[in-house]
């Protein structure tokens, strides 16, 4: 088992060695390309934007399921906006539950994106150095999800 995974590790970094799965540089409103597996046949964004715990578990846990269903078919983008974008700061300025805090992290591990708000982030004079390294810095959310719409994204608010 253990030869097993050395070998697969070995033959991924020979493909990236090889430049044979290179990610596009994403712009604003847009998400990362994979050209190797190329689009997803299903994209999502969510609205978050209460900072209330027991609305940013149901929209985790939403996310999560999708994930669950559709695995590497899809691609899932969570806007924060408002009071929402305390799920990704690094201290937020209101009571943001820690379960929720690694929930968030570990779904960007999963290549779920956390958009953030730059005028959210203005009004409260935050900078993205007071966000979480896997949030991304949007300049209107609204904005964000408007054009994440015209690019074929299934709209989502709770």
């Amino acid at each position: 088992m253990k030869q097993m995974f050395r070998s697969l590790v070995l033959q991924l970094c020979a493909l990236c060695l090889l430049g044979a799965a290179p990610l596009v540089q994403a712009q604003e409103g847009e998400t990362r390309t994979d050209s190797l597996f190329g689009e997803p046949s299903h994209k999502l964004v969510y609205q978050l934007n209460q900072a209330d715990p027991d609305y940013m578990d149901h929209i985790l846990f939403s996310a999560g399921a999708m994930l669950r269903k559709f695995g590497d078919d899809i691609r899932i983008v969570i806007t924060l906006i408002g009071p929402g974008v305390h799920l990704a700061a690094k201290n937020p300025g209101r009571p943001v539950p820690e379960e929720l805090r690694q929930r968030a992290e570990s779904l960007a591990m999963y290549d779920v994106e956390f958009h953030v708000c730059g005028n959210t982030l203005k009004s409260l004079e935050w900078t993205m150095d007071d966000m979480e390294s896997y949030a991304t810095y949007v300049e209107v959310g609204a904005a964000d999800l408007m054009l994440l719409q015209e690019q074929g994204y299934s709209y989502i608010s709770w």
